[in-house]
C-alpha cells in the first residue's frame, strides 16, 4: 500500500489507486496553509504519522521515508470535490501562504533601510521648506537671519509678533528693518509654513531616535563603532546587513562616494578617500592629510563589527574602539603634518624623489 499526501488531506491507497484509510485537513484555509509550510520545511505532518502507524508503506517523497519505503510511483488522481473541498478555499491557503513567506523573509534591518531612506526624504523636504521660509521673510525682515540661529529662526516665525522685536531691540527691530511692511495675512501665512517645518524637523528626530534604538538591537556592535545613523546607512548602501557583511573593508571606506569614484575612473580625478563614514568625528575632525588613513582604519574595524553582528553574538565594540583609538594616535604622531608636494630647494633646484633623474 502507498501513503499520498494531497493539499487536503493524507490518504493510504492500495495499488489500483483505491483509498483504503484517510485523514482530511480541516476545512480552513489558515489551517491548510500551516501544513503546506510544513510540508515546504521537509517536515512529517501529525496526519501522516498517525495514519501510517507503523504499516508496510510505499512513500514518494524523500520526507517521508521514515514513514515507508521511497519508491517513485505515480500518485492517484484523487479530486478533493468528492471530500468537501473547493479549489477557491485552495487559492485562499495559497495566498495565505504567501502572506507567511513574506513576512518570514522581512528582516530587521530592511526596516532599518526604510528609515534611514525616510530620514533622507525628511531632509530634502525640510531644507526646501527651510530655503522657502528664508525666501519668503527676508523680503520682510531680511536682517534677521544674521541675528540669531537657524532654530530660532524658525521658532520666532511660528510665534511671530512681538518676539522678535524683543529679541533684538539691541540690533535690529521689525519695525527698524529695511524689509517691507508685514501684514497680518502675510503673517499667518509664513507662520503657517513655519509650524510644518518645524513639525517635520521633529518628525525626523523621532525617526532618528528609532534608529538609534533598533540599530543597537539587530547591530550593536556597528552602532558603537560607526554610529547608529552612519551604521544604518552603510546598511541602506548595500541593501542589507547581509550584503555589507560580505563586502571588502575597501568597499565600506567607499561607500557612499561613488559618483566621485566614477569621475576618478572616467576623468582621471582625485580619488575619493572616504564616503558616508566621514560623517564619523575621527574623520571629519582630523586634518585633511590624515583622513584617508583614519578612514582606511576605521572601515575595516566596521568590517569585522558587521560580521560578528550578522554571524556572531558577542558585543566587541569597546575592544574594537579601543584597537581603532589606538592606531588613530600612531596615524597623528606618524603624519603630524601634510606631505610636502614637490618645489625648489633653497640653492633652486628642484626637489626631487629619490632615484629620480
Amino acid at each position: 500500500m502507498k501513503l499520498v499526501t494531497t493539499w487536503f488531506g493524507t490518504f493510504i491507497v492500495d495499488d489500483e489507486g483505491q483509498i483504503v484509510e484517510k485523514m482530511l485537513f480541516p476545512r480552513n484555509e489558515k489551517e491548510i496553509a500551516n501544513r503546506l509550510e510544513l510540508i515546504d520545511n521537509g517536515e512529517i505532518l501529525a496526519e501522516e504519522e498517525e495514519l501510517a502507524g507503523g504499516k508496510e508503506l510505499e512513500v514518494c517523497e524523500k520526507r517521508l521515508e521514515l514513514l515507508g519505503s521511497f519508491s517513485d510511483f505515480q500518485q492517484p488522481d484523487i479530486k478533493p470535490e468528492d471530500f468537501g473541498f473547493s479549489l477557491t478555499m485552495l487559492n485562499k491557503a495559497m495566498l495565505s501562504r504567501g502572506r507567511q513567506k513574506v513576512k518570514a523573509s522581512t528582516s530587521p534591518d530592511e526596516q532599518i533601510v526604510q528609515a534611514i531612506r525616510t530620514i533622507d526624504d525628511l531632509t530634502k523636504i525640510i531644507n526646501l521648506m527651510s530655503e522657502r521660509l528664508h525666501e519668503w521673510h527676508e523680503l520682510n525682515f531680511p536682517e534677521l537671519t544674521r541675528l540669531v540661529n537657524e532654530s530660532q529662526y524658525i521658532e520666532l516665525i511660528e510665534d511671530y509678533g512681538d518676539r522678535i522685536s524683543i529679541l533684538n531691540s539691541g540690533k535690529v527691530s521689525i519695525k527698524d528693518s529695511l524689509g517691507a511692511d508685514v501684514s497680518e495675512a502675510d503673517a499667518g501665512a509664513m507662520k503657517i509654513l513655519a509650524s510644518s517645518l518645524q513639525t517635520t524637523l521633529r518628525r525626523r528626530d523621532e525617526m532618528e531616535t528609532y534608529i538609534v534604538s533598533r540599530m543597537d538591537e539587530i547591530a550593536k556592535n556597528t552602532a558603537y563603532l560607526a554610529g547608529p545613523l552612519v551604521g544604518a546607512r552603510l546598511i541602506s548602501l548595500t541593501g542589507g546587513i547581509d550584503r555589507l557583511s560580505k563586502v571588502p573593508s575597501s568597499t565600506i571606506q567607499l561607500l557612499g562616494a561613488e559618483k566621485a569614484l566614477f569621475k576618478h575612473l572616467k576623468d582621471n580625478a582625485k580619488p575619493p578617500k572616504h564616503g558616508v563614514i566621514f560623517q564619523h568625528p575621527l574623520i571629519h575632525r582630523a586634518p585633511h592629510w590624515q583622513r584617508g588613513k583614519i578612514a582606511r582604519t576605521l572601515a575595516g574595524k566596521i568590517s569585522i563589527a558587521v560580521k560578528m553582528d550578522r554571524y556572531g553574538d558577542n558585543f566587541i565594540g569597546p575592544e574594537l574602539e579601543e584597537q581603532l583609538n589606538k592606531r588613530v594616535e600612531e596615524i597623528k604622531k606618524k603624519y603630524p603634518k601634510p606631505k610636502k608636494k614637490g618645489g625648489f630647494s633653497k640653492r633652486g633646484g628642484q626637489h626631487r624623489k629619490p632615484g629620480s633623474k
